[in-house]
């Protein structure tokens, strides 16, 4: 059952909210759960049916595609304060691609039933609005993803990569192995420690046991100009 607290992060972070009717307010109180997910741990893969409507109260989680051979390719990472859609993804009738979400840290969400939200997107417009907004959202950061991948040169894919890291966590000191980076990026571990040690040798990073250091942005940034 949800609290205060609860219901007024629905209220916050639902855009859509004061274009309900009473009844449909209810209703999603009332098929609106809290969950705890731990570091690592799978909320959803293409083998699940869809969940509903993600709601990141704390943590984050991270969506990726899964190769036949176990390749990983990070689609995007979603904090505190964001919405997933893609977890309700049946509901939209364009997604034909399937996807795999975990917790990045240990993570508090609230869900809402897809069988809620499918309903309320069919009669609401503003939610049905919500919905398809939200998915533009993610797809602008899934073609840019692609666009990395495809387009742009490694070097620049992981100054990229530690630059958002650093913004993101507000300090120059990034708490990822090499291995994690990898997952993240799609890409082998020892391809990214290489990389890594050239970065080290220029003097951009001071790279120790699961920490790097960032010691010239300037010229980490040098490198995507």
């Amino acid at each position: 059952m949800l609290n205060k607290n609860d219901i007024s992060y629905l209220k916050e972070k639902l855009s859509f909210w004061d274009k309900l009717n009473e009844n449909e307010k209810q209703l999603m109180i009332n098929n609106t759960a809290k969950f705890t997910y731990k570091k690592d741990e799978i909320l959803h893969s293409g083998e699940n049916e869809c969940l509903g409507l993600i709601l990141i109260k704390s943590g984050g989680l991270r969506i990726y595609m899964l190769s036949e051979d176990g390749r990983e390719v990070t689609l995007y990472r979603l904090s505190a304060g964001d919405s997933c859609v893609m977890s309700a993804s049946c509901i939209l009738n364009s997604i034909t691609f399937e996807v795999v979400i975990d917790a990045e840290t240990d993570t508090e969400i609230l869900l809402i039933n897809i069988g809620t939200f499918s309903r309320l997107n069919n009669d609401n417009i503003y939610v049905e609005n919500f919905a398809y907004k939200n998915t533009v959202e993610r797809f602008s950061d899934v073609m840019w993803a692609m666009e990395q991948i495809l387009f742009m040169s490694f070097d620049k894919r992981l100054a990229t990569f530690l630059i958002d890291e650093a913004s993101k966590n507000r300090s120059n000191d990034i708490n990822l192995t090499h291995e994690q980076i990898a997952k993240y990026m799609g890409s082998a571990r020892e391809v990214v420690s290489r990389m890594l040690k050239n970065f080290e040798l220029q003097g951009m990073l001071k790279i120790s046991r699961g920490l790097i250091q960032i010691t010239d942005k300037e010229k980490l940034r040098e490198i995507i100009t």
